[in-house]
């Protein structure tokens, strides 16, 4: 009878450590958090919501300030730090919004073109628009949910864009992930980095090879956006209300 309690106390202790585990993972509540980008000047996050805000916060969650851009369906943002402002995905117009970093202000909106060599590829509705959004040097990746009629059938797919100096801005070239609901991008080290709301999924795009060469399997969560810091730590948007942050090792990506 010791043996059998003492088995059954190891039991609730050991089922005690993992769920305290998952619950460090978050690290700040954001209502429906639908982007992520890490900046690396001041060393801190920046994040969006579908409900139109914008907020700035430490890595270890704490919110530094935060702002309401209006009534935009934010879905994407990437730091821009070469011009000091952040680029925002805005979902159902399929628009850039431009924002100023120092003071979280909206400098421009952007246009996305949404033909490329005469197909349409961005659907301008709600259940097919822009999910994601990131950069490396000046040119920037969009994913869109799909561009097919069927967007729970088909494969999302990415564009990519670069002159933000008029109010539209032409599509330059796709990427072709086949992959499901990309909901958020992150270029990093070279390589793009994919996450799949419906597959729970991350993925890393090989621009030399052309194609996907590394996945890995996420915890059960909605992911919306993802991002990676400078010591090693990558963090998620959850559209549930959540920023997690996990150890790169733990992700095992």
């Amino acid at each position: 009878m010791l043996a059998k309690n003492l088995f059954l106390c190891m039991i609730l202790f050991l089922s005690s450590c993992s769920s305290s585990g998952k619950k460090e993972h978050i690290i700040a509540k954001i209502p429906e958090a639908s982007g992520i980008c890490f900046y690396h000047t001041t060393k801190t996050l920046y994040t969006v919501s579908d409900e139109g805000s914008a907020y700035e916060l430490t890595t270890s969650g704490h919110i530094l300030r935060s702002t309401h851009l209006g009534d935009y369906d934010l879905e994407g943002i990437t730091c821009d730090e070469k011009h000091q402002r952040l680029l925002l995905a805005v979902e159902g117009k399929d628009n850039i919004l431009i924002l100023d970093q120092k003071y979280l202000r909206i400098q421009k909106e952007i246009n996305v073109a949404r033909t490329f060599k005469n197909e349409k590829l961005l659907i301008k509705d709600k259940k097919r628009g822009l999910e994601g959004i990131t950069m490396n040097n000046d040119t920037i990746y969009l994913s869109n949910q799909s561009h097919h009629k069927y967007p729970h059938k088909d494969p999302s797919i990415i564009v990519t864009v670069k002159d933000l100096r008029h109010t539209k801005t032409p599509i330059l070239s796709r990427i072709d992930p086949r992959r499901i609901d990309i909901s958020g991008l992150q270029y990093h080290q070279g390589f793009l980095y994919m996450i799949s709301d419906t597959n729970d999924k991350v993925y890393r795009y090989n621009f030399s090879k052309h194609k996907i060469d590394k996945q890995a399997k996420l915890p059960k969560f909605a992911q919306e956006g993802i991002t990676f810091d400078s010591d090693g730590y990558i963090y998620f948007a959850d559209d549930k209300g959540k920023i997690l942050k996990y150890k790169r090792e733990e992700i095992g990506i």
